[in-house]
């Protein structure tokens, strides 16, 4: 048995970007990379020490969530004729894991490598169980500097007994302008996705996949985040269902997002079928690095996954994983500067 792991930051830096991260949650607590003037901005929400993360403060920034990101209806799901019960912490549903998801657990640290391309890998056993779901599973994180200014992030998960939902999601608010420059409105979306799907006033998918055209959902082609955000109650926060577009790596194009401000842009690119957009609806007053105070829509969150609810939505793809089965969800962070 590995000795009781405490919380603790990491550095990774190759010289043109800085990320910590810390092994409580696999959280990305700062990352800082260059503008048009090589001048470094952190364009991660966060704190500057570990302790608002332990004490709840956070909503979840910079985390990884799961068993299942996103929401579950009702906190109920049935699978192979039994049923499970999951913490409702956002009633009436079970959020981003339950009550204490692996955003709010100490991962092992399993591996670190410094040198041109430095990365950390974290590891997690979850328990058959734990938060209400089956089995055990082995989760594991690589954060890795792939390139000069890009992130690559490598989960995996393995069940080991029973078949289970896994739907793991990387939960970072970016503001490209830098942590602190107030809100992300003028930033410019563009999602590689031609469907969203619908919710109901719990914020759980209706089943149906509708077209963005002519909706004020449609990122198809670079569109400001603010042109359209009031036309959609309190802002974004649905999942996108993602198009095979051009690829890399394997990988397909989720998103790219640009600042004006700064010239920082940002491509993400991923393997899971679906994204939720979120723009930080929820964010109020809270005091982050260096006495920071983000409101709403102080950054937007790009979270690869499975569809939310999926496990009770059998026209979505599934997110049941088989014991010997392995769950791969690659995520990569292109970041560059524009004219």
């Amino acid at each position: 048995m590995a000795e009781q792991q405490k919380p603790e930051l990491f550095e990774l830096n190759n010289g043109t970007m800085k990320v910590k991260v810390s092994n409580y949650g696999c959280t990305i607590t700062s990352l800082f990379v260059p503008d048009k003037n090589g001048n470094l901005a952190d364009v991660v929400l966060g704190f500057d020490t570990l302790e608002p993360y332990l004490n709840g403060a956070a909503p979840f920034f910079g985390c990884i969530v799961g068993r299942v990101a996103n929401r579950i209806k009702e906190g109920k799901f049935s699978l192979n004729g039994i049923e499970y019960s999951l913490p409702i912490n956002k009633p009436p549903n079970s959020l981003h894991g339950g009550t204490k998801g692996y955003d709010k657990v100490v991962w092992e640290v399993a591996e670190r490598k410094d040198g041109e391309h430095p990365s950390i890998t974290f590891k997690y056993h979850s328990i058959d169980g734990e938060q209400g779901y089956p089995g055990d599973v082995t989760v594991t994180a690589t954060y890795t500097l792939t390139s000069r200014t890009t992130m690559r992030l490598d989960m995996e998960a393995l069940p080991k007994n029973k078949p289970t939902p896994i739907s793991l999601a990387q939960h970072t608010y970016w503001n490209l302008a830098g942590h602190n420059s107030g809100d992300v409105l003028n930033h410019q979306v563009q999602l590689w996705a031609s469907h969203v799907t619908p919710v109901d006033q719990y914020t759980i998918p209706t089943g149906e996949i509708m077209p963005v055209k002519g909706t004020p959902f449609d990122f198809t082609t670079q569109k400001k985040i603010g042109t359209s955000i009031h036309e959609v109650g309190l802002g974004y926060d649905h999942n996108y269902v993602l198009d095979c577009g051009e690829e890399k790596l394997g990988l397909k194009h989720a998103a790219e997002v640009k600042d004006p401000s700064s010239s920082r842009i940002l491509n993400l690119w991923t393997n899971a079928p679906g994204m939720q957009f979120y723009t930080g609806n929820y964010v109020n007053g809270v005091v982050g690095k260096g006495g920071a105070v983000y409101g709403k829509h102080a950054g937007l969150c790009l979270e690869t996954q499975g569809f939310p609810n999926a496990i009770n939505q059998p026209n979505f793809p599934s997110v049941v994983v088989q014991p010997g089965e392995t769950y791969k969800h690659t995520m990569l962070y292109e970041f560059s500067v524009g004219e």
